[in-house]
């Protein structure tokens, strides 16, 4: 294959998560992630795309390679679950502050620590994503320097959002900062680093939320037709936030419509709407990051009548020295309230489908290598370990399935093509 090709690929064979680094990896002239026909934001060749280029674009790409935590900040004395990956400390927590709380995502940790972060000059900006201000269904890497600025981008993006697009760039700036993203965002800030020293001198805390998926753009139109509303029409839209789940909110310059969170992803994990990439996922619990943050809903979603007057907590996975250092000293200085301290066994009541994936991430990644597809290299995230624990016949029925998605044209999508 050319090297466009083997770009292509990634692509066409349904492992894109848009998140931008191949943009940034080969510079704008010869990459551009743009909006596509399929509906998200896609690699366009516009220029001449090298062998070394698009080696380097596969040996960071969160799309085809995975790792866990870094060695060398996993400590002698961090603990390592099976599923949940290395820890030090997890808690239940929500922002102290009422406000903050309310307008972020479940218990307002994320928003909380990164005001935090800001106010103690523990770092000189956040980079993180709000929503996009040319298509609000989307989202945009957002660099924020105040806790108004943190506040704009409270709130789960679930569209289409690209946070590494200007990565270069913002390690130009030479200043200390954090990131807080989606965990195949961390991960592939993780790979890059091994390109650019500057990754680890400045990036001080990475921050991921437990991830279940971002929503397909088909989900999305199958919502707003629910509502009456067009994609077209939007001036504004709200996943969630301003409650735990909050309002699905979309605006049409005056007209507004509001609905429940489940009536935009569906009553139960068989109803979502995900990319083909999110469902071989192996790591939505953001082994790569410092602090993980979870929803805690026991059966891993919210019900219609607890979620008008549920306030919103956080499970948060403290996994390096410093992320539990940040736990400790954002309580200490009233930012979080830390209720208890929980364990792995309470993260998976919490995040049952999480472990599930996790269990099935082996297999179906070796279903993809049987039907002649790239599979996501990984590493120190357990899955061949955790697929051994369970009874061939469930293997083989993942691997099976994964086979057959790839036959029927499920784990594909068709050759990237800019909207005009």
């Amino acid at each position: 294959m050319t090297p466009e090709e083997q770009l292509y690929a990634i692509v066409e064979q349904g492992l894109c998560i848009g998140c931008g680094l191949c943009q940034a990896v080969a510079g704008k002239d010869t990459i551009e992630v743009v909006k596509t026909t399929t509906g998200v934001e896609r690699p366009i060749v516009v220029g001449e795309l090298d062998q070394a280029t698009v080696d380097q674009i596969y040996d960071t790409c969160p799309g085809v390679r995975v790792e866990g935590l870094p060695e060398a900040l996993i400590e002698e004395d961090t603990k390592v679950d099976n599923v949940w990956g290395p820890w030090r400390r997890i808690v239940k927590a929500w922002a102290a502050d009422p406000d903050i709380r309310h307008q972020g995502s479940t218990g307002g940790v994320m928003s909380a620590l990164g005001t935090y972060l800001l106010k103690s000059k523990q770092v000189g900006f956040v980079l993180h994503v709000k929503a996009s201000t040319t298509n609000p269904t989307f989202g945009e890497p957002h660099i924020s320097f105040t806790e108004a600025d943190i506040m704009e981008g409270a709130g789960s993006r679930y569209g289409p959002t690209p946070p590494l697009l200007d990565i270069k760039s913002v390690l130009d700036r030479g200043q200390p900062f954090a990131f807080f993203a989606k965990p195949c965002d961390v991960a592939g800030l993780r790979n890059y680093a091994r390109h650019d020293p500057r990754v680890d001198k400045l990036v001080k805390f990475t921050v991921a939320m437990v991830c279940g998926g971002y929503g397909a753009p088909s989900t999305t139109e199958g919502f707003l037709d629910h509502i009456g509303m067009k994609m077209d029409e939007l001036t504004a839209f709200r996943y969630r936030g301003f409650g735990c789940p909050g309002p699905t909110r979309a605006e049409a310059g005056e007209k507004v419509e509001e609905a429940h969170y489940l009536d935009y992803w569906g009553e139960d994990e068989s109803m979502w709407g995900l990319p083909f990439r999110c469902k071989v996922c192996p790591d939505g619990i953001g082994e790569a990051c410092d602090l993980a943050v979870s929803d805690t809903w026991i059966g891993g979603s919210p019900n219609r009548i607890d979620s008008e007057t549920d306030l919103g907590e956080n499970g948060v996975i403290a996994r390096t020295k410093a992320g539990e250092d940040l736990l400790a000293t954002a309580e200490k200085s009233g930012f979080l309230t830390i209720e208890r301290d929980i364990t792995p066994d309470h993260m998976s009541i919490y995040q049952p489908h999480q472990m599930r994936k996790k269990y099935a991430a082996w297999a179906r990644h070796q279903g993809l290598r049987e039907a002649g597809q790239l599979a996501p290299v990984t590493s120190r995230l357990r899955i061949e370990e955790l697929s051994s624990e369970l009874f061939d016949g469930t293997n083989d029925a993942q691997r099976r399935g994964t086979v057959e998605r790839v036959k029927i044209g499920k784990a594909s999508e068709s050759a990237p093509e800019k909207v005009v």
